[in-house]
């Protein structure tokens, strides 16, 4: 190699691999590929209306036939996979009855999407009663509780209403203990067994979600989701959790958020065969929005970067927000 002195000796010299951009791509251990990514959506009530998220540029909230339209142009970008959150209009109650009614937001939105594209787009719907509930919590609330089995019983409910309407995966974001087994079961009893369950694993109760709770209005009115989310401290609990979703019949596990949690998402994948996802969340994305703003750093760069990290952390899917504009610009 030129340049080099003899004296240093020349036997083992890792920089020959990356001498040149064609080389350096060839020995690459990490690629990213559209078909990692699942791009979240929030959906409104009504007819052509469409919301700016102000803490999340770029991101809007859609009523089903905007929607209908973004995702057509997310899949000629080979964006191939959607997850899907309501953002309901009606009076809200105790138990997030309106998720699952015979009228519901999302499931409307299903199968409109699944009428339009079919086999062509891979959907997934968030399980998760917060949005829907006049609370706020993730499950039933008694006297300022969030009381566990009760809530199975609506999760489950709504579950069965996004898989009916042709939903090809469900995704129980509560983080109530066995979810996943109620929600399995209440499938196979629907004849809906053909439907997958993306279980919410490893959630964490994480600083990093505030954008995405002005995004859904689902914020708590009172206290706070410590008492089911995990513990930013706890390592070892997320193989727990995964254990359990495994057992109880998950089809695929998350990590949530991603980037401060990318010990976990290693952990993850070296103990299941099971697909590995990873949730890139709303925190983290207007984080990068906001420095890029600010001009003080390489949006393109450090998205794909941040991206990078988290498929080398061992994750076989990243939901991100980052997804539609990384294809459109052609940085992926």
């Amino acid at each position: 190699m030129k340049g080099n002195d003899p004296r240093h000796g020349s036997a083992q010299r890792p920089r020959r691999l990356r001498r040149s951009p064609r080389l350096r791509e060839s020995v690459a251990e990490t690629h990213l590929r559209r078909e990692m990514l699942i791009q979240p959506h929030f959906v409104l009530e009504g007819t052509g209306r469409v919301e700016a998220i102000a803490s999340m540029p770029g991101i809007e909230r859609q009523s089903i036939d905007r929607l209908l339209r973004t995702i057509e142009k997310d899949l000629s970008l080979g964006i191939r996979s959607a997850i899907l959150f309501g953002v309901p209009a009606g009076p809200k109650d105790g138990v997030g009855a309106s998720s699952y009614h015979a009228d519901a937001l999302v499931p409307r939105a299903v199968a409109a999407l699944k009428a339009a594209f079919g086999q062509d787009l891979v959907l997934y719907t968030d399980i998760c009663l917060c949005a829907y509930t006049d609370h706020g919590h993730c499950g039933v609330l008694d006297g300022g509780e969030i009381l566990n089995d009760p809530s199975l019983e609506h999760l489950s409910r709504q579950a069965i209403a996004c898989a009916a309407a042709g939903a090809d995966f469900v995704a129980p974001s509560d983080m109530m203990d066995g979810r996943v087994g109620a929600i399995r079961t209440a499938l196979d009893r629907a004849d809906l067994g053909s439907v997958g369950i993306l279980a919410y694993s490893v959630k964490y109760a994480s600083a990093y979600y505030g954008p995405f709770r002005e995004a859904a209005h689902s914020a708590p009115a009172a206290g706070d989701r410590k008492s089911y989310q995990m513990d930013p401290r706890n390592r070892r609990e997320a193989l727990r959790e995964c254990a359990l979703d495994e057992e109880e019949g998950a089809d695929m596990l998350m990590v949530k958020p991603a980037l401060a949690y990318l010990d976990v998402i290693a952990d993850v994948r070296a103990n299941t065969t099971l697909p590995v996802a990873a949730y890139n969340v709303s925190g983290e994305y207007s984080m990068v929005k906001a420095a890029a703003a600010a001009g003080l750093i390489d949006e393109r760069l450090v998205t794909l970067e941040n991206m990078t990290a988290i498929a080398r952390a061992g994750a076989d899917l990243i939901l991100t927000y980052h997804g539609r504009e990384a294809c459109e610009r052609g940085w992926l």
